[in-house]
């Protein structure tokens, strides 16, 4: 048995009856379950449609995304998350680097590795190096200035602990940033890279070995084996290509607003909805979520 996830944009909610209607009667399904009016519904099929990512094209056109996957095992036991343009609406290297007057440089590398184009180490290195010389107390201000949740996080945590799930941020970003974000959202642990400092300066280096692509698929191994739990009980969310081992070997692999070099290796392409969408793909109604 499978189940199909329709679910849209919530501050634009655009998913009417008559679609619902058509996606269940082409596909043979049963009945629906509104899990959101307007905005998020999900009906049971008994097999994998030939035609899912044509179908999925076709709707993305219209402000929806559509996900398929196996009805069992949906609600998950552990959510593992990237923060930088996932948890948080910014890549925090990026900012830094407007405040050290090399934005646009470092924007275009970053989106670059991001999509996979270049090596996840040798880009971070090379930004890093060009953040020499900073006040060390630029960190704070970019956090109290330029850094904003991803909409739908709050939510995405809180509803997920409520159930008993285990929550983890790991980032090729920096400790500095995530441990403030794991903070306010709630993760029970983060793990990033740590950036140098010297005399109140930031020296241009971070602490080795940096924690990329291989790193965040260790953590997914260490946590769960510390958990009793397997890889199949876990939801990762990710948008970069330091994501994809995690998003592959995770029980759910979330590609959120991603690259697409990135979405093109995931079965679950989140392009409209918000983090709110990973409660809905688990089966969650928006009634079920917690209050925050």
């Amino acid at each position: 048995m499978y189940t199909v996830t329709l679910l849209t944009a919530p501050k634009d909610p655009c998913l009417t009856p008559a679609l619902l209607g058509a996606l269940q009667t082409a596909w043979g399904g049963g009945d629906a379950r509104w899990l959101s009016q307007g905005e998020a519904a999900e009906f049971d099929i008994s097999q994998m449609p030939d035609n899912r990512w044509d179908v999925w094209a076709d709707v993305q056109k219209l402000g929806v995304d559509l996900v398929v996957q196996p009805s069992t095992g949906r609600k998950k036991k552990m959510l593992l998350a990237d923060m930088d343009s996932t948890m948080i609406e910014q890549e925090c290297i990026d900012e830094l680097a407007e405040e050290a007057g090399v934005g646009a440089y470092v924007k275009d590398i970053t989106a670059r590795a991001m999509n996979g184009e270049l090596d996840f180490d040798g880009a971070l290195t090379e930004r890093v190096a060009l953040l020499k010389g900073l006040e060390d107390t630029v960190i704070e201000k970019v956090l109290a200035e330029r850094i904003t949740l991803m909409a739908g996080g709050p939510a995405l945590l809180a509803t997920m602990k409520a159930h008993g799930a285990y929550a983890a941020l790991v980032s090729g970003g920096f400790t500095a940033f995530t441990a403030a974000i794991a903070t306010t959202l709630g993760f029970d642990e983060n793990r990033a890279n740590t950036l140098l400092a010297e005399g109140g300066k930031l020296t241009g280096t971070v602490a080795l070995p940096i924690l990329g692509r291989e790193a965040k698929v260790q953590a997914l191994q260490d946590i769960t084996a510390r958990l009793g739990i397997t890889a199949a009980d876990v939801l990762a969310v990710g948008d970069g290509a330091n994501d994809l081992g995690m998003l592959t070997l995770a029980g759910s692999g979330v590609a959120l607003h991603a690259k697409p070099s990135v979405a093109a290796e995931c079965d679950i392409r989140i392009n409209h909805g918000d983090l709110t969408a990973l409660l809905y793909v688990q089966g969650y109604a928006r009634e079920d979520f917690a209050q925050i």
